[in-house]
């Protein structure tokens, strides 16, 4: 893994976007699978508009904890409120508050049997209700926005990795989401479609998106981040402006795993 900060060609360094109020708090979050303890005693504020990167050594629970936010993983102790929706008060609290938070896995989940303006149209048009028509258009106006609206008639297996991953990007911002979870969305890649979707992201953040994003892209972290969150064990261990993060972590787990990843 290479810290590809040098790739990345928007800078958007010169401080965050503008926030709002709280939009996530996780309060004593704990998860198990069987006796395995996934997540220990979780603490976490999301403001409106924040960008987070989450990293952390394979194991350490951080895919868990963004799945945990849109109802994808179950838990057995805690709290969880997403833009005033109480996730554990209720299970049917879960479809309300995945109207309103997208995620992109890494995997691009695409059906390969639609073409790609079918893929964009089907969730506004089931879960909103609304028409063929209205789907289109905002389909397209996404799939612009992502720079792939000349590949709508495609089908999946026609385009590449990374065009496919701006597709399941442009997928779930048709559901208009105040929130996006982004789960390793370029660790499928190969290194040269890296850019393409880190770019697409970068575009997303600008807009002022709240975005929480597991990742080992450090020059992602660096260039977009409000704060890095390092998970270790199933912990939150350290959280820091990226500045701090990467200039002088507290913690030897912290600094052990950026040893290992930005000089391998």
């Amino acid at each position: 893994m290479t810290d590809r900060q040098t790739t990345i060609a928007v800078d958007v360094s010169s401080g965050p976007a503008q926030q709002g109020g709280t939009i996530i708090e996780i309060e004593a979050l704990n998860k198990w699978y069987d006796k395995f303890h996934a997540l220990t005693d979780i603490d976490l504020t999301v403001a409106a508009g924040e960008r987070i990167v989450i990293c952390g050594p394979s194991g350490s629970g951080k895919s868990t904890l963004i799945r945990c936010i849109n109802g994808l993983e179950k838990i057995q102790q805690g709290r969880i409120v997403v833009d005033g929706i109480d996730l554990t008060a209720n299970v049917r609290n879960i479809d309300a508050i995945r109207q309103e938070v997208g995620m992109v896995f890494q995997q691009f989940n695409l059906f390969p049997h639609m073409t790609v303006l079918q893929n964009c149209m089907l969730a506004p048009m089931r879960s909103r209700g609304i028409s063929a028509q209205e789907a289109e258009t905002m389909a397209m106006k996404y799939l612009t926005r992502v720079r792939i609206a000349d590949q709508a008639r495609k089908y999946p297996s026609q385009l590449s990795g990374g065009q496919q991953q701006r597709v399941a990007i442009a997928r779930a911002l048709c559901m208009t989401p105040k929130i996006m979870l982004f789960d390793e969305p370029t660790s499928a890649l190969d290194p040269e479609m890296v850019k393409e979707v880190l770019d697409t992201m970068i575009g997303l953040a600008e807009d002022g998106m709240t975005m929480l994003c597991v990742t080992h892209e450090m020059g992602f972290a660096r260039s977009v981040a409000d704060r890095v969150i390092f998970m270790a064990d199933g912990k939150i261990i350290e959280q820091a402006p990226p500045e701090k993060f990467f200039s002088s972590p507290e913690n030897e787990k912290t600094r052990s795993f950026l040893g290992q990843i930005l000089n391998s």
